[in-house]
């Protein structure tokens, strides 16, 4: 069977998104909404990249992933040293809504957060259909166990090219200033994106 058509695929979209907008199940976010619209991406990418969850500066002000605060401007950053420009991929989030502490601070999500959405991420998987996924940092990769059992981790995994659920599935880190300071320079992560393109070529090589 072919791909659903493009026309189709926007239509049942928009019914995920809208009963993502309604959606009261983590009681911790129940006041904010979840990013989950058009603006992800174009809903026939083959290409999808999936971060820990909007950030409070970004995709929760703007409703745009990985846009309005730093880790934003990183991400384009490294998406535009390989000449991948954001019209060609869809990102979501592990968790569809901001997580916050009781300061206001971002925090991660919690892990029955995770299972709460993880049936919006798997129906936006199997919608979107793509064949390259790139999960931005362990929120992101844990999630995907959810959906399909892996052992994969950052420690051994980041910035290789391995195979989940009938996709290549690349795991990075997140591009957050922070991730960047402790845990993986912007000189390593700008490497890790040429793996992302190079198994964007695997998948257009004939």
């Amino acid at each position: 069977m072919g791909r659903i058509s493009t026309d189709t695929r926007r239509s049942r979209f928009a019914e995920l998104a809208a009963e993502a907008a309604v959606c009261t199940r983590c009681p911790a976010m129940c006041e904010r909404a979840a990013v989950l619209s058009e603006r992800n991406g174009p809903v026939d990418a083959r290409v999808m990249f999936i971060g820990e969850a909007p950030g409070r500066k970004g995709a929760d002000r703007t409703r745009v992933p990985f846009s309005g605060d730093q880790s934003g401007q990183n991400f384009e950053r490294f998406l535009a040293s390989i000449g991948l420009p954001r019209s060609e991929i869809f990102i979501t989030s592990a968790a569809l809504c901001n997580p916050r502490k009781a300061s206001g601070a971002n925090r991660r999500p919690t892990a029955g957060e995770l299972r709460n959405c993880s049936s919006f991420l798997s129906r936006t998987i199997e919608l979107i259909e793509p064949r390259v996924i790139v999960t931005l940092g362990g929120a992101a990769l844990d999630a995907l166990k959810l959906l399909h059992y892996h052992e994969f981790n950052l420690q051994n995994d980041a910035a290789k090219i391995r195979r989940w659920n009938g996709r290549l599935l690349v795991p990075l880190y997140h591009p957050s200033p922070q991730v960047l300071i402790t845990s993986r320079d912007e000189k390593t992560q700008l490497k890790d994106y040429e793996v992302v393109a190079r198994a964007i070529r695997q998948i257009y090589r004939p």
